[in-house]
């Protein structure tokens, strides 16, 4: 069987699954998920010896180091993902709610209600816990899912996978529900968004080239997880040691995450007392500071940042610096450079603070707080499929009520249109 054939079975498995699992109970939804949650704990050490192979084949490969953190699974993390399993088997099921309800002059009764997407296709790379993290939500919001990871993480996201399915099949879901591409070829990402016929919906996560790609020739909606170029404005009127922590956090914490600073805008009149500090902190981390020319006269042994540099996404410990003579510079910066993901502004003035809250057009904006909390999870939504960085239909982290749309249902008792 060709990659095309193998794919398009695939497919056609998922859309068959995907009418069945559309009604089954949220009882038995919850119990697969429970039942993957305490697979994949029952199986740390085959994840750890799977997920070996692709470290080394990362190391290899001579990837960042940042980049093979976001890799690596250990106890702790493989306990996150089925802590997220659980997570979402407590969150309210979307499906069925009935979101609207009126009687028009006719006598109908006219209602809308959730219903699920279907089939969904997810295209991600590196970090293998999103595995579980898809699989879980598109079974709660009663999606079966096909799964095209990268190939630095194949080995890990085989190995869960496997468990996971297992757990869902015993728990009494429909096999296929879940499905996943295990060739690493390009051209198996290149048939599956052609398959408009059987997948409603595909998100695509990873970087530029792979987003582009994806959208570019993509016979089915897609929802881009796009670059994470993630912004802190310290304001004129901020308390420095809080805006000192908080950019700290933001690029430091885990440098290789999409929502991780990229780069640091600092206002003028307090660059000169608070650019010193915080670079000498970041710099003490292990972190390469690439400044505008205001701000390498501030602090000289920086290396000079290029124009391209405002555009990229580093995902690891590199930061760019700008100093900025206003918030309308900040924010002009912001729209210019940035990736529509998650920036933030460090502030004590309230009026500047609801500025930036209106006028940065971003999926996430913050006031006096990191850009690290972009997550599923710390938005409470359980996980997330992905981070949406466009308009329609989600917008930001997409948890369960992302996953579903919603179709009128009618009542009557007989009436017929005049």
């Amino acid at each position: 069987m060709d990659i095309k054939e193998m794919v398009l079975e695939k497919a056609k498995n998922a859309k068959k699954a995907s009418r069945i699992l559309a009604g089954i109970s949220t009882n038995v939804k919850n119990k697969a998920l429970t039942a993957m949650a305490d697979g994949l704990v029952g199986a740390k050490d085959e994840l750890k010896n799977e997920n070996e192979k692709d470290i080394a084949y990362a190391k290899d490969k001579g990837l960042s180091s940042a980049l093979i953190d976001r890799l690596m699974l250990n106890d702790k993390r493989i306990e996150g993902m089925a802590s997220g399993l659980r997570e979402i088997a407590v969150l309210s099921d979307p499906v069925g709610e009935v979101t609207r309800m009126l009687q028009r002059p006719s006598g109908l009764k006219i209602g809308k209600v959730r219903v699920p997407l279907g089939v969904i296709g997810i295209i991600y790379e590196s970090r293998p816990n999103v595995t579980a993290d898809a699989v879980g939500l598109c079974i709660k919001s009663g999606n079966a899912i096909i799964l095209r990871g990268g190939s630095e993480a194949i080995n890990s996201n085989i190995a869960i996978s496997n468990i996971l399915i297992k757990s869902a099949m015993e728990a009494g879901l429909p096999e296929g529900c879940i499905q996943l591409i295990e060739i690493t070829d390009r051209q198996a990402i290149m048939d599956m968004i052609k398959l408009d016929q059987y997948i409603d919906l595909i998100v695509a996560r990873g970087g530029f080239e792979l987003i582009k790609v994806v959208a570019e020739n993509s016979t089915v909606p897609v929802a881009k997880h796009s670059a994470g170029v993630c912004h802190t404005y310290v304001d004129v009127e901020s308390d420095l040691k809080m805006a000192e922590d908080i950019c700290f956090n933001a690029k430091v914490q885990r440098p290789g995450v999409c929502n991780a600073m990229e780069t640091m805008l600092v206002h003028k009149d307090v660059a000169q007392e608070f650019l010193p500090s915080i670079i000498k902190r970041l710099k003490e981390a292990g972190v390469e500071i690439r400044g505008c020319a205001y701000t390498k006269r501030i602090v000289p042994d920086i290396i000079e940042a290029t124009e391209e540099d405002w555009y990229t996404e580093y995902l690891d410990l590199i930061l760019s610096v700008r100093v900025v003579k206003d918030i309308d510079e900040a924010i002009d910066h912001i729209m210019t450079y940035g990736s529509h993901h998650s920036d933030a502004i460090v502030t004590k003035d309230y009026e500047r603070s609801m500025r930036f809250l209106n006028e940065v057009d971003s999926a996430a904006v913050y006031v006096n707080a990191s850009t690290r909390f972009t997550d599923g999870n710390e938005f409470g939504l359980g996980a997330e499929l992905g981070i949406s960085t466009q308009k329609l239909h989600s917008r930001g982290p997409m948890g369960l009520e992302d996953l579903t749309s919603q179709k009128y249902i009618i009542f009557g008792n007989g009436q017929i249109r005049q």
